[in-house]
């Protein structure tokens, strides 16, 4: 007989997460918040992974963690043997999905490093922002790029290290380059130091960045003693002006005395989501640098939690890790914490308050930091938002539109000749960029007219907008940006511009979006209806607006247009090249930057990249070059 049971009905949000939680484990371990299309909200950890879930949902919430709780569709686990392990593998998830609701440092991907070179004869010492190559050292993360700048010039004056890019030293000419005339470099290109005296100095260098001041204060004093011994009285006096200057920076940077040894001091400060921590760092009684950081805190977790989770993901990508970190008083998980940071330094590190002495008194420094850049940056905030509300509304009175533009949509085509024709769409919401909703758009037809490529784009927006409204937002193809509705549409050019945007913006100017058209030549408005352009005094806010969003518009295009024209060019001038793989590809694209600079390269260039044997460039530079 045929089965004529009915089907249990699907069950509701709500009762698949209360079977969920019921299956989570009594243990220490990692959670992971997810929401309906898969994307990780939230990564916790815990000694028992049910109760601290149970206390999300259970306790009374900000707003922000409310819209968490809201947007969650389901809950994973993995169950860990410690609480330090716990610990690490939420840092690994956070770093990995970059959840919305953890908090996070601001760009974090951008902070400064200094880097040294000792893979390289004579090493150099540079400013930057990556520390993935093998063989060489790096110091940081930095909060501040002037101040890691700061620190080159005074290692330059005091230390002297080449500057010049490659790894081997000198110019074309052979002659030495003006840092060698003015005492900051040695000047390895013409033999004037020994590679084993210049290896010498980059040792003083890292010593000195590492925080080995009395290490660096007794060489110094040893070798120019003995310099003067030998009656070599001009290398003795230059041993006494670099420890002079050693000694004087220390003297000025000291807060404490040589007993408190070597420390960070950590300090947080949040309000609502926002949060600042400050890392004093504490090397041998002097204070070594200072670094403030902001951090996302979407969740608005207290400071106790935003603590927790600054200081793991701080010396997750910090290079070096001291024996002893100093916390508020209060901190959880102190002894978690300091397994946890032991076993990425390799050796005991200590996680405490300070209750007296100069340890307090520096950590109580860093505190009142905290607050007081947190403060600054919210005011500087505050400041930026009003001039954004004031910039938008008088963009409302001068266009005379119903409502406050909030929601602004720029359109701009970029090309070159009869190929390769963009387009940008770009979004700014409250007066603000909003680039999870910038689009792109590869022009199909009438590359060549740029009122028809216009109108093809528009005409493209328009039918993404109604195509979203038939799909619900947990749908894979819904895409938000395309189904908002925009208040204000910008489009960049003149009256024909305008005019063939009109012609395919019916629906959204029914629905109230007012469209106009921006004139670069003399940033002129056109308003539909209106023959005579809109002229705004050029320094008034609201034009502003207009001409930052119409450059951020042309910037995203230009990037889109070279992206294509590059991989076009290369796919061209690349592919048939003899005895070129994917591999020498690569190599090829990344020694030179751009096709153009490959192309126009010398046999000898050619020779000069890393793993392109030199037959191979010979026959490269000789296809290239070939006269038909």
């Amino acid at each position: 007989m045929p089965d004529t049971a009915e089907k249990d009905p699907p069950k509701t949000r709500k009762e698949r997460i209360a079977e969920q939680r019921r299956s989570l484990p009594d243990a220490f371990g990692v959670y992971l918040f997810r929401d309906s299309k898969n994307r990780v909200l939230y990564v916790g950890k815990a000694n028992s992974i049910r109760k601290r879930v149970a206390g999300h949902f259970s306790k009374s919430h900000t707003r922000a963690a409310d819209d968490m709780i809201a947007a969650i569709e389901s809950i994973e686990f993995v169950v860990t043997h410690t609480e330090a392990e716990a610990l690490l593998t939420e840092q690994e998830f956070i770093k990995r999905h970059r959840p919305r609701f953890n908090v996070r440092l601001r760009d974090d991907k951008s902070y400064p490093y200094i880097a040294i070179s000792l893979d390289e004869d004579y090493p150099r010492v540079y400013f930057t922002r990556e520390r993935h190559k093998r063989g060489r050292v790096y110091f940081g993360p930095f909060s501040n790029a002037k101040r890691v700048r700061g620190t080159l010039d005074l290692l330059g004056k005091v230390f002297q290290y080449r500057t010049c890019e490659g790894k081997q030293p000198g110019r074309l000419s052979g002659s030495p380059c003006l840092e060698y005339h003015i005492k900051r470099c040695q000047a390895p290109c013409i033999d004037a130091v020994s590679k084993e005296e210049y290896r010498e100095n980059i040792e003083t260098i890292i010593a000195f960045l590492s925080g080995r001041y009395r290490e660096i204060e007794r060489d110094l004093n040893e070798s120019m003693k003995l310099a003067a011994a030998d009656q070599e009285f001009e290398t003795a006096a230059q041993f006494r002006n670099k420890l002079r200057a050693v000694r004087s920076l220390l003297e000025r940077q000291r807060v404490a005395n040589d007993s408190v040894g070597t420390l960070d001091a950590v300090a947080v400060a949040s309000e609502e989501t926002d949060a600042n921590a400050q890392v004093f760092q504490v090397r041998e009684g002097v204070l070594a640098d200072r670094q403030s950081f902001y951090l996302e805190n979407a969740a608005g977790r207290d400071e106790s939690e935003v603590l927790e989770e600054f200081v793991l993901q701080y010396y997750a990508s910090s290079i070096s890790i001291p024996p002893q970190v100093i916390v508020p008083r209060g901190t959880e998980r102190t002894e978690a914490l300091a397994e946890a940071l032991s076993e990425r330094r390799g050796a005991a590190v200590e996680v405490r308050s300070a209750e007296r002495g100069d340890k307090r008194r520096i950590f109580e420094l860093a505190e009142r930091n905290a607050r007081l850049a947190l403060d600054q940056d919210r005011l500087r905030s505050e400041r930026r938002r009003s001039q954004r509300i004031e910039a938008l509304d008088g963009l409302q009175q001068a266009l005379g539109m119903p409502q406050i533009p909030m929601r602004i949509e720029c359109f701009v085509i970029s090309n070159l000749g009869e190929t390769h024709t963009v387009a940008s769409m770009v979004v700014f919401e409250g007066g603000a960029a909003k680039k999870s909703d910038y689009r792109r758009f590869g022009v199909r037809g009438a590359v060549q007219d740029d009122f028809a490529a216009m109108a093809e784009v528009l005409g493209r927006r328009m039918s993404q907008y109604r195509a979203q409204k038939e799909l619900s937002p947990h749908e894979r193809a819904y895409d938000a940006s395309f189904a908002s509705l925009p208040t204000l549409i910008v489009i960049d050019g003149g009256k024909g511009q305008l005019s063939a945007g009109l012609a395919e913006l019916g629906d959204f100017t029914q629905l109230g979006a007012t469209v106009i058209s921006l004139a670069k030549q003399l940033e002129e408005v056109f308003l539909p209806g209106r023959p005579a352009p809109l002229l705004m005094r050029h320094d008034s806010a609201p034009l502003q607006l207009l001409q930052r969003v119409r450059d951020e518009a042309h910037r995203f295009a230009v990037d889109f247009h070279r992206g294509r024209r590059d991989k076009a060019m290369t796919s061209s001038v690349l592919d048939d090249l003899p005895g070129v793989g994917p591999a020498r590809k690569r190599a090829i694209l990344q020694h030179f930057g751009t096709p153009e600079r490959f192309l126009a390269a010398s046999r000898d260039e050619l020779e000069g990249v890393p793993g392109l044997p030199g037959r191979v460039a010979r026959e490269i530079h000789a296809s290239v070059h070939r006269v038909d």
